[in-house]
């Protein structure tokens, strides 16, 4: 069974590799557009410098002079989308275009420049020289230089944020496909578990009705008493073997005990039923440990533990069970001495049908999960395991101040 989990994560493993190269492939294709995108408008802003320095150097007596001119005029007035300021080498700005300025100038010529907005576009000007690709340097006359200053225009700003927004949109759709799908099939096993535990409880009850009534015939027919008490003790296992399956199929009711009697009920019923090759040793905290809880379901996670503590030990080494406060935490931990788990199996152990053994069904941890997670808001988990050396488990339910009156 434990190769499913291995397939499982294989499939995660592929779906999320998938998942990246898709996500890469859109960043790439966004980033090459972006990247296109600003290499016309570079190539827009050299075309504009170009006939700036034309018109400056242009004859106004020639024969073509005011065709040339207009045609130059065309071109500087078509860049509606570009932030552009020009400059000169002391870096006083001679022209500026397409700003957000604070004080309209709609009626004034581009060149004509507010107080208000020098001193805005002044600033502009120290961001824009930080950014060392956005300049084209170009000369008007023998020693004198002029320097164009540009902005992304804000198709290219938008464009350039898309591949973020896209990134975080797809993130975003994986997380939901795959909490959709988590939650769906976690609703469906839980309503297996319920039918199942439902069944089975249903399935047990007539057999130990008729089993109960045998135990009241039985002395009538000469059956000994010692007989009869451990036929009894059977019959009550079995009653009890019911009920958790009864509870476990729907809300358990709930009562307020001390942690340490129903760990050491526990541990008395199983000392009696493991071999004698165990080292078996309890130790319970000094104080009360009150907590809330269904005792026959805790009792059940201890038998579990208890169980594949024996098993992983086959039969010999050191099992302690220690119950301790810390915080507002009641705490159990489980400690053997058995071939211990590989790490990377810390969390599979506890998922439907995993198991290391050679016989078993891979539930007993799967029900304990559930029924300290679930029923009891509490948490188990692998404390620590080194495989050859032995594995702790650890139980930690919240504390309860104290009873309701």
């Amino acid at each position: 069974m434990a190769d499913i989990y291995q397939l499982r994560r294989r499939g995660t493993v592929i779906f999320l590799i998938i998942t990246v190269a898709v996500v890469a492939v859109f960043l790439w294709i966004s980033n090459s557009l972006v990247r296109d995108l600003a290499a016309q408008e570079r190539q827009r802003m050299e075309i504009w410098a170009d006939a700036t320095r034309e018109i400056v150097s242009a004859d106004p007596f020639g024969p073509t002079a005011g065709t040339d001119i207009n045609f130059l005029l065309k071109i500087i007035e078509a860049n509606r989308t570009i932030p552009v300021l020009v400059t000169n080498d002391a870096d006083s700005i001679l022209q500026q275009r397409n700003f957000d300025l604070p004080e309209p100038t709609q009626s004034l010529p581009p060149w004509v420049i507010t107080p208000a907005n020098k001193e805005f576009l002044h600033r502009k000007l120290v961001e824009m020289k930080k950014a060392t690709d956005n300049v084209i340097h170009f000369d008007i006359a023998p020693g004198e230089v002029q320097h164009l200053y540009y902005e992304d225009s804000r198709l290219l700003q938008r464009l350039s944020l898309y591949p973020y927004v896209q990134l975080a949109v797809m993130i975003a759709f994986v997380a939901v496909v795959y909490y959709a799908v988590t939650s769906s099939k976690r609703a469906e096993q839980n309503k297996v578990w319920a039918g199942l535990s439902k069944e089975t409880a249903h399935q047990l009850g007539t057999p130990i009705s008729s089993l109960m009534a045998w135990t009241e015939i039985l002395p009538n027919y000469g059956v000994d008493a010692e007989t009869m008490t451990e036929i009894n003790k059977d019959v009550h296992r079995l009653h009890t073997i019911a009920s958790r399956f009864g509870k476990i199929g729907s809300e358990p009711a709930m009562e307020h005990a001390d942690l340490n009697r129903v760990v050491d009920c526990a541990a008395d019923y199983m000392r009696a039923r493991i071999s004698r090759a165990v080292s078996f040793e309890v130790a319970l905290c000094q104080e009360a440990l009150p907590v809330r809880l269904s005792a026959p379901l805790i009792e059940w996670v201890m038998e579990n533990l208890i169980k594949n503590a024996v098993d992983a030990m086959e039969g010999h080494g050191r099992l302690k069970i220690t119950t301790l406060r810390e915080g507002d935490q009641a705490v159990i931990e489980v400690t053997d001495s058995g071939r211990g788990i590989a790490r990377r199996d810390f969390n599979s152990i506890f998922n439907p049908g995993f198991t290391t053994k050679s016989r078993g069904w891979g539930l007993g941890l799967t029900l304990a999960r559930r029924i300290v997670k679930q029923y009891h808001s509490g948490r188990i988990f692998v404390k620590h395991s080194e495989p050859g050396a032995g594995t702790t488990f650890r139980v930690e339910l919240r504390l309860q101040p104290s009873s309701p009156q």
